[in-house]
């Protein structure tokens, strides 16, 4: 196996705002041995995130959120997409942090017992964000409401729904960003074992 090196040949700031947009010319090595060409590349760096699936056990309903994203503004499903409560870090925030204060923001009720399912890549062809992802537990009875920061322009609507539902938004395609998606999944494979865990867990 060869090994794996690059080499950053420039690197400039091309934006900077809401996004960083940083360009890079680089050469990587190859599978097959030897060094890549010159390659440029754009890079969206806006920082890492964290998403979390509030899970009410005792009633079975998962609490998911409703809000308008400009990446959407083109599909054929319109721009409000259903999503889980995430957050981008901030200075010196852990993801368990975040997501402890995302969920009484966007959600408005406390969630516990956070459990880590994985970390990922959004889409490493173009930025370098990451998501820390997590299920929580929450009692759904406290979770309503339309929340968001204004000084953010955040019009966050709450949706409450049982587990079944969700099943059905996520295997008819109506919920389609990936944290979402991949926290469902998770908890198809281990609802079980969470109703069983915190069951007893006030």
């Amino acid at each position: 196996m060869s090994s794996k090196s690059f080499e950053i040949l420039d690197k400039n700031i091309c934006y900077d705002g809401f996004f960083k947009l940083v360009r890079y010319e680089l050469k990587h090595t190859l599978f097959a041995g030897g060094w890549s060409d010159k390659i440029v590349r754009e890079v969206l760096e806006r920082g890492h995130a964290a998403a979390i699936l509030p899970y009410d056990p005792i009633r079975d309903q998962v609490v998911m959120i409703e809000q308008f994203r400009p990446g959407a503004l083109e599909h054929q499903n319109g721009a409000w997409l259903w999503e889980i409560v995430a957050g981008m870090l901030e200075t010196g925030e852990t993801p368990n942090e975040l997501v402890y204060r995302e969920t009484l923001e966007e959600i408005g009720c406390p969630v516990f017992d956070i459990i880590h399912i994985c970390d990922f890549f959004m889409s490493p062809g173009s930025t370098s964000e990451t998501t820390a992802l997590f299920c929580g537990k929450v009692d759904a009875s406290k979770a309503s409401g339309i929340h968001g920061v204004i000084s953010e322009h955040e019009d966050i609507q709450v949706h409450v729904i049982s587990f079944d539902t969700a099943l059905t938004l996520l295997n008819t395609g109506k919920i389609q960003c990936a944290p979402a998606i991949i926290a469902l999944q998770w908890l198809i494979l281990h609802r079980d074992e969470m109703r069983t865990r915190w069951k007893n867990i006030k």
